[in-house]
């Protein structure tokens, strides 16, 4: 069976080896955390990030060491959403949702390694340092496990490695072609490709997805953008509720596994009679809500005017999902 790479043991990440074998390359194997193609199609390459201790590096500069023999791989994966993504939202939703997870995960793996390598500067004292949170580095340690099927065709059995959200949003109203913002503490990752929304919880195999199917069934119509937030902040809430850290088992594949397959990762909660997710606490969702709604100047009084029923876009009073038109209406009359 295929020898899985652990950077945990000696905290082995940075330049210098293979992110998902560990071998060693040279300083010109690398591969962009953010496509190329989509660093031309919004023209991010110069555009600033900044980072947890305020320092600020570019789209470009955001690179991941690869071994020779992987960038087919990741460039057929890129090629793959590149198309899609230009099809719009119907297209993205056909791609097999594993792939489009591996794609969402590998930026995610780029930016929480940049943010950790940047922490560990001598200089650099940050509040609260990824290094030392002990529980997302388990989550973050089963979540490069299941990364390992960018590396080689996986099967996961019988799991979904996170949730997959797909949005569309209204053209009616304005919003930026592109953004993208995380939640490195859970694991959550969202991004903009013109008028199609990704959210992501990328460790939770699945569980996050099952909570809010209903939420998702009824947020398939053009949303306004505040809708879209909305969405993003119960899933980034859900994913701080979670309670459990899957885990993962590789095993060589069986005839009843997927053909091709060359690894299979199964996964496992150690007690399945455990909770979930923790209990929802109103205050803590709108906080949540209130970092996700500035630019429409919905403030956090707005949002618990009523302290046990925190205000809703995606649905009305009477707990019926409302379109994009209803939500701008419920905006201009808060504001």
């Amino acid at each position: 069976m295929i020898t899985l790479y652990d950077p945990f043991e000696g905290m082995q990440f940075g330049p210098g080896r293979c992110f998902l074998t560990g071998q060693a390359v040279g300083p010109d194997d690398t591969v962009p955390v953010f496509g190329e193609w989509l660093q031309a199609a919004y023209e991010l390459a110069d555009r600033p990030i900044y980072l947890l201790d305020h320092s600020q590096t570019t789209f470009a500069a955001l690179r991941l060491p690869l071994a020779p023999a992987l960038h087919p791989r990741l460039a057929a994966l890129e090629a793959e959403v590149q198309a899609a993504a230009q099809a719009g939202p119907v297209a993205l939703r056909a791609l097999p949702p594993e792939r489009l997870w591996q794609w969402l995960g590998k930026m995610y793996y780029g930016i929480f390694v940049t943010e950790l390598l940047q922490q560990q500067q001598p200089l650099i004292k940050p509040q609260y340092p990824l290094a030392e949170n002990v529980h997302l580095l388990q989550r973050f340690r089963s979540f490069f496990q299941l990364m390992q099927g960018l590396r080689v065709p996986t099967d996961y059995a019988d799991f979904v490695p996170g949730s997959l959200f797909i949005l569309e949003v209204d053209e009616h109203y304005e919003s930026p072609a592109f953004e993208y913002d995380d939640d490195l503490n859970t694991l959550a990752f969202s991004i903009k490709l013109g008028q199609a929304v990704l959210v992501a919880t990328l460790g939770d195999i699945g569980f996050i997805g099952q909570a809010m199917r209903q939420v998702y069934a009824d947020a398939q119509r053009p949303l306004h953008p505040a809708q879209v937030a909305e969405f993003k902040a119960r899933a980034y809430y859900a994913a701080y509720l979670l309670a459990p850290v899957p885990d993962i088992y590789p095993r060589r594949p069986t005839p009843a596994d997927a053909p091709g397959a060359e690894l299979v990762l199964d996964a496992l909660v150690d007690d399945i009679t455990a909770t979930i997710f923790n209990p929802w606490d109103n205050l803590a969702y709108a906080h949540t809500l209130t970092g996700l709604w500035p630019r429409w100047g919905l403030t956090e009084e707005i949002i618990l005017h009523n302290p046990f029923q925190p205000l809703s876009l995606l649905y009305d009073a009477h707990g019926q999902p409302q379109s994009a038109a209803q939500a701008a209406a419920q905006i201009a009359s808060l504001t």
